[in-house]
């Protein structure tokens, strides 16, 4: 069996069930009141057999409306995002610019590791806690790599220190892969996300940072896609994901 698949397999054994309604509106059938409304009128079948209205869905059954099976994507979702500067990390509903607003994914998905406000550049974003829940143990020591701009010239003191650790929020950061890309332009690999950290690290050596670009988180890069678009991960991706999140790895 692909590795592929099993992280998807792990995922629809933890799938809950879910009421039926919201499940057609997941689906991208029709909102949850009309999906109320199609299942009273009869049109839906769940296994075979007329729906009722408040029925809870599990992984597995098959669910119709007329004649056409509807899935929920119960299938697991994993998407790459490249997100603009402005577009904010929040469910909350009443940010209009919040990142769930903007991508508008037909199937409720929500961010694996924020990128605040004012930077851009690669999201993942998916409707499977798990994968958000391994990522975010910050003992795991997961790779996120930026390609930062700042407001003068990069010394070699100023990329040693960054290398070696900075005091922001009462702490030291970890140590880092730090390098020159140009001028004004450098890489930073970092496996800790403290609160807009590349920032304050900047910050507490002189420096500003003009521009921030996250070009990849573990295995998955941003590559060539383009500014607000996203796209799905590779079975590929998916496998080496998978064998980073169980090794607690890059």
């Amino acid at each position: 069996m692909r590795v592929s698949n099993r992280i998807k397999e792990e995922f629809l054994q933890k799938t809950e069930p879910v009421r039926l309604n919201k499940y057609l509106s997941e689906a991208g059938v029709c909102s949850r009141r009309e999906a109320d409304r199609l299942i009273e009128s009869g049109r839906v079948t769940v296994d075979g057999q007329k729906a009722q209205t408040g029925m809870k869905i599990t992984p597995g059954q098959v669910v119709r409306v007329g004649k056409k099976t509807v899935s929920r994507q119960d299938d697991m979702i994993v998407l790459a995002v490249n997100k603009p500067r402005g577009i904010v990390c929040t469910e909350e509903k009443r940010e209009k610019n919040s990142i769930v607003r903007f991508l508008d994914y037909p199937v409720r998905v929500t961010y694996a590791g924020r990128l605040d406000k004012d930077s851009r550049g690669l999201l993942l974003m998916t409707n499977n806690g798990d994968i958000i829940d391994r990522m975010m143990r910050g003992a795991n020591r997961h790779e996120k790599e930026y390609k930062v701009t700042v407001d003068k010239e990069i010394t070699e003191e100023f990329l040693k220190k960054m290398s070696e650790g900075v005091p922001i929020l009462d702490t030291v950061t970890r140590p880092c892969r730090v390098s020159r890309i140009g001028k004004y332009t450098f890489s930073i690999v970092l496996t800790q996300g403290l609160n807009r950290q590349i920032r304050r690290m900047c910050e507490a050596l002189g420096y500003e940072v003009k521009d921030l670009v996250r070009v990849r988180v573990m295995n998955i890069r941003l590559g060539s896609l383009k500014e607000g678009q996203y796209r799905k991960l590779s079975d590929e991706e998916l496998e080496e994901l998978y064998d980073l999140l169980n090794k607690g790895g890059r």
